[in-house]
């Protein structure tokens, strides 16, 4: 019998904007997590690169691994597929590797509902506001307006998906709402607990949608 521990999985889930991506990066920057690196059928952004940020495809060869079941987890976003490698993730979490993913609430639905024997930690991110939310867009997408308006719609459905979380988090400062983040694996990883103010949460996120 191994004497080796299994990893855990952190998910990182958001409205589109909200950060989750830098914070993801950072986590695993600074704590030695494997990134799961997800397939997309999207087009790369000019800062982005192929096998390590996404591995780009296109919906051919995204609906081949499907069919061949490769998918821990999957979902259609904004007209273009992302999905997470199983083999990979295993792989990883069964030689002691923690794993965080930056995906969406309906990939974190389909992880939980497999009942892995893997120690899942959901967490989700807040914008601090519409505002920033939509600035944050429009600096990502080139100035793209009729891209943001877009994604500022499906905002107002996705925020309602925070209470399925095991933390949610505002993100008004990087720095602190990373720190929120660590403190919480930290804790649940050894099997504590540190509740948030969930009256908080449902006040900001009812100031959310006006």
């Amino acid at each position: 019998m191994s004497d080796i521990k299994e990893g855990i999985i952190v998910i990182l889930s958001s409205p589109s904007g909200a950060g989750k991506t830098s914070l993801v990066k950072e986590i695993s920057s600074k704590n030695n997590f494997s990134i799961s690196i997800s397939h997309t059928t999207r087009k790369p952004r000019n800062n982005e690169v192929d096998g390590s940020d996404y591995y780009f495809v296109n919906e051919e060869k995204f609906k081949d691994l499907i069919s061949k079941k490769k998918f821990l987890e999957y979902a259609k976003v904004f007209n273009n597929y992302y999905g997470s490698s199983k083999d990979e993730v295993f792989k990883n979490l069964d030689k002691g590797q923690n794993v965080i993913f930056d995906i969406d609430w309906q990939g974190t639905e389909q992880i939980k509902q497999k009942k892995l024997k893997y120690k899942i930690i959901t967490i989700f991110i807040l914008p601090p506001s519409r505002k920033e939310l939509f600035s944050r867009l429009l600096n990502r997408d080139l100035n793209d307006e009729k891209n943001a308006k877009e994604r500022m719609k499906q905002f107002d459905k996705d925020v309602l998906h925070w209470k399925n979380y095991d933390l949610v988090v505002i993100n008004d400062n990087f720095d602190k709402c990373y720190d929120k983040i660590i403190k919480y694996i930290n804790l649940e990883k050894n099997n504590s607990s540190d509740n948030y103010n969930k009256n908080l949460i449902k006040n900001h996120v009812l100031g959310l949608l006006k």
